[in-house]
């Protein structure tokens, strides 16, 4: 499974896209979106995001 974005929580910080090792993270605006194609579900993002906004399951 790939990471989701909680959009609602998400502060559009760019933390997540910074930590995503395989750049599947990207700011649209001011949400981060998940290309749900490249993510390997490290959960990497998950463990930077501020908000707690990004869930990998």
């Amino acid at each position: 499974m790939a990471a989701k974005v909680d959009a609602a929580k998400c502060l559009g910080c760019g933390a997540c896209e910074g930590t995503c090792p395989v750049g599947a993270i990207k700011l649209d605006g001011d949400k981060a979106v998940v290309d749900e194609a490249t993510c390997v579900s490290c959960g990497a993002c998950a463990g930077d995001c501020p908000a707690e906004a990004i869930t990998v399951e």
